[in-house]
């Protein structure tokens, strides 16, 4: 005999901000309109466990704020919290936890406050970074365990695959060690507090430490929480010599270590895009420029 029992479900957001929805084994997913901060997991006999979903890439301030919402704080409350928490960051750091609040699924217990879903967040990070097989990829870069969480942010807002992550690794290492400045589109964005691809000239002038465009070596702090993927490049990256890259259109990132293939990559992207209305900044050509087609 069978009963009509309701398929258990979960929403959960991709890294690329799209909504799937699980149904007993089903996947459907859609566009994300509003990100969905919360999930009830239920099943037989169980009781439902609101849970708090922190992505990849997510910024510190869209964990605060995604913290402020879950437990129904007024705005602004866990960035206060943060000085307070006692997290167990690096002292390179300097007690700000971008890049440690690791992108996981996490429960929302009885009696959660702020300063408890941090460390949580903070120790998952720690469990996950401190151990020899990263220590030993952090010293065969040449970096530190820090350097490389940065370089892995990096790598999370820059990539627009997973494909594509070692080789976006790969760039960000070539010219460090070429002493090239990174101009990374992804810095300035974390700077002016924003998300596009459209970088201008104006953009690339502005007076900040994550301005990649005007200053030398890693932004002095991750840009954002990366997850397992970006970090393993970063630990790992794809052997290469490419110092530039652009999405000419999805699926087809163009790696090279010539700039005049390069700019001939960027002027087939801008070909494909005029007359869309998007920005064809100067600016994006001589780095690594992507489309917006991520």
């Amino acid at each position: 005999m069978q009963t009509n029992i309701p398929p258990r479900s979960t929403i959960r957001l991709t890294r690329r901000g799209r909504l799937v929805l699980v149904v007993a084994g089903a996947v459907v997913a859609g566009t994300a309109v509003a990100v969905p901060l919360l999930t009830m997991n239920s099943g037989p006999e169980q009781t439902p466990a609101a849970t708090l979903v922190v992505p990849e890439g997510w910024r510190a301030s869209q964990v605060y704020d995604a913290i402020d919402k879950a437990l129904r704080l007024p705005p602004g409350s866990t960035r206060r919290s943060v000085a307070k928490a006692g997290l167990k960051l690096p002292r390179d750091a300097a007690g700000n936890p971008e890049g440690y609040l690791y992108p996981a699924t996490y429960p929302l217990r009885k009696g959660a406050t702020p300063e408890s879903l941090l460390r949580f967040m903070v120790d998952t990070a720690d469990s996950k970074f401190d151990a020899a097989p990263i220590a030993a990829g952090a010293q065969r870069n040449a970096t530190n365990l820090y350097q490389t969480v940065t370089i892995a942010s990096i790598v999370q807002a820059e990539a627009a695959t997973k494909a594509d992550m070692g080789k976006v690794a790969r760039v960000v290492l070539n010219r460090l060690e070429r002493g090239m400045p990174l101009q990374m589109d992804s810095t300035i964005n974390y700077a002016l507090n924003r998300n596009t691809v459209h970088t201008t000239q104006d953009d690339t002038r502005i007076e900040s430490p994550y301005n990649s465009y005007q200053r030398m070596g890693l932004p002095p702090t991750p840009i954002d929480n990366p997850g397992e993927d970006a970090m393993r490049a970063a630990l790992n990256p794809t052997p290469g010599d490419w110092l530039y890259f652009v999405t000419v259109k999805p699926g087809d990132t163009r790696f090279t270590s010539e700039y005049a293939t390069h700019m001939r990559n960027v002027a087939e992207f801008n070909s494909l895009h005029e007359g869309t209305g998007r920005p064809q900044s100067p600016s994006r050509t001589r780095s690594s420029s992507r489309s917006s087609a991520r």
